[in-house]
């Protein structure tokens, strides 16, 4: 789901097992991504996974890192996130999105060969794009709660509208 000229394309990791079967990203329950970016502020109401295009509307999209479905990222070889960032690489280059919000620290590191990022804006660009590394929204990632993931989505929100 990406057009040309976004403010920011959300990357997901990789497709759970239930959202290739929804074809709707972020579509388990539990994953808190459509809760933080309706609190955040990016849509006037919390959004079904199904509206998932609305977000075009408002120059926003989302696409995934990895497109391989598995049930956890674990099961994704390194080689798959390099693979996934070259690709990523060209879908930025042809769609120029303003910023670029990688939702998952372990991924972001492993398509980028480093050994830590911190959550936040990136000191560097990513084919001419800002880039922000957020926490993973699955409900899984117990290290943040739903209020701590919503600032973080507001800070992106406030970043692209410069």
């Amino acid at each position: 789901m990406i057009a040309p000229g976004l403010r920011v394309l959300f990357v997901g990791i990789n497709p759970g097992l239930y959202t290739a079967a929804t074809g709707h990203h972020f579509a388990r329950p539990g994953n808190r991504f459509w809760p933080a970016l309706h609190a955040a502020g990016f849509s006037s109401r919390l959004l079904h996974p199904s509206e998932q295009r609305e977000l075009l509307k408002d120059s926003y999209g989302i696409t995934n890192l990895v497109n391989r479905a598995t049930a956890t990222a674990d099961e994704l070889d390194p080689s798959e996130f390099i693979a996934g960032r070259k690709q990523l690489a060209a879908k930025i280059r042809k769609y120029r999105p303003t910023l670029v919000a990688f939702l998952g620290v372990g991924a972001y590191c492993h398509a980028f060969g480093l050994k830590a990022a911190a959550i936040g804006k990136q000191a560097e660009p990513f084919e001419g794009a800002e880039v922000w590394v957020l926490p993973n929204p699955s409900g899984l990632n117990a290290n943040y709660q739903l209020p701590a993931l919503v600032q973080l989505f507001r800070a992106v929100r406030a970043a692209a509208k410069r």
